[in-house]
């Protein structure tokens, strides 16, 4: 079970992040995932999004390779006859095709669910939209974020509202484009039909709002800026700061929880302050709690504090940064380290966050592709195409071949 999707055939015809997040994920399962990028636009944009630290002449740009590990790349013009027709070649050979078209783009390229299916009857077609189906709009994260109350929720008290720092609207659909994509391949075990699937950016960050969407549909409250604070519980998620000056966070879900940091603390009587001692008022006293937690904590340097929580089963965490982040050991095996076919050194990380039996050893991927590096290879060893006439494609510019 190391490589569940070992016979698995992928057409990922996506860009950005939310599609192609699915498409590495079915790689790290051991998928073969063959990315269409498109000629006209030389490729993926992601490919250009560089922070200035990197190097401006590689097409792998460090936001590209976050998601397009272990996949090969294909440039073709789906607008040209010839274009259209290897993809429909391909469609033969894959079991899924990825798309992120908005609704009614695919039937005007003609790459849609019941043109595609045409070419294989039990293909499984998934396609990641902004608003559903009925919605032209296109799909920006930072505009779902902002429709679906994540960013009004996010920020200080005080403060303007905060957009998130990664694209999580993008993620939190690719995570239910799979659990949709792996009942399909199980539906089609066991009937042998074929599936198109669909959600969106919109729903798929509404259905995460979790308490805070509860919180207005049973409680009646619309929910504030909080900072990191949790609206049900108190202490969770603030930020507090020890004498050396470094942040660290509480998860405090019980009270025999709050009454063990009291005592951690040096002020077990804390606890049995009627304040404090229920969630309930600690609800009701929160900057009280706080305040009074603060001036404890203060009093500790935090990585002897750390360990004095966890040995008393108190939750908390030190406030990393991405540096520390990857110091944890847990952390470290989720990192790859490869090269790419330039020689370019790169660093990855695992998308795929659980394993398949005790001794299970994830998939070993190849780096991030260059812009058209499979083309050649993908034409000529899956779809049988001679040397002339991909030469022909070439030069007709129906596809692109890095050389």
């Amino acid at each position: 079970m190391n490589h569940p999707l070992k016979d698995i055939k992928v057409l990922e015809l996506a860009n950005v992040l939310a599609g192609p997040s699915v498409g590495v994920a079915l790689a790290e399962l051991g998928a073969t995932v063959i990315k269409v990028e498109n000629l006209i636009t030389n490729g993926d944009v992601t490919r250009t999004w560089k922070l200035t630290t990197e190097d401006p002449k590689t097409d792998i740009s460090s936001y590209f390779s976050c998601v397009n590990w272990g996949k090969k790349s294909i440039a073709l013009d789906l607008n040209k006859p010839e274009g259209l027709d290897v993809v429909y070649r391909l469609v033969k050979f894959c079991d899924i095709v990825l798309v992120s078209y908005k609704p009614g783009d695919a039937e005007k390229l003609k790459v849609d669910y019941k043109t595609l299916m045409q070419h294989n009857k039990s293909l499984i077609y998934a396609h990641i939209t902004g608003y559903g189906l009925k919605n032209m709009r296109a799909g920006y994260d930072a505009i779902i974020q902002a429709e679906s109350g994540f960013t009004y929720m996010n920020g200080e008290p005080d403060g303007q509202p905060v957009k998130m720092p990664v694209a999580l609207m993008d993620l939190l659909a690719g995570h239910q484009l799979k659990e949709a994509i792996l009942l399909a391949l199980l539906n089609r075990e066991r009937k042998g039909e074929g599936a198109y699937i669909e959600t969106s950016l919109i729903k798929a960050g509404v259905a995460a709002l979790a308490n805070q969407a509860t919180n207005w549909l049973v409680g009646n409250k619309i929910p504030e800026r909080m900072g990191s604070e949790h609206p049900n519980i108190v202490p969770y998620g603030k930020i507090f700061y020890t004498r050396d000056g470094k942040p660290l966070v509480l998860a405090v879900g019980s009270d025999k929880q709050f009454a063990e940091l009291c005592s951690i603390l040096g002020k077990p009587e804390l606890a049995a302050d009627e304040r404090f001692a229920t969630n309930f008022n600690r609800v009701k006293n929160r900057t009280a709690c706080n305040e009074a937690v603060q001036s404890l904590i203060a009093q500790f340097d935090r990585d002897p504090l750390l360990v004095e929580l966890e040995k008393r089963s108190v939750p908390a965490g030190g406030v990393y940064n991405m540096k520390e982040v990857f110091e944890i050991p847990e952390v470290q095996e989720l990192v790859m380290d490869g090269k790419t076919t330039s020689g370019m050194p790169i660093k990855g990380l695992r998308t795929v966050a659980f394993s398949m039996g005790e001794n299970a050893k994830p998939m070993k991927l190849q780096a991030p592709p260059h812009y058209g590096e499979h083309t050649v290879s993908v034409l000529k060893e899956i779809l049988g195409y001679s040397a002339e006439d991909i030469n022909s494609l070439i030069e007709k510019k129906v596809v692109y071949a890095r050389k």
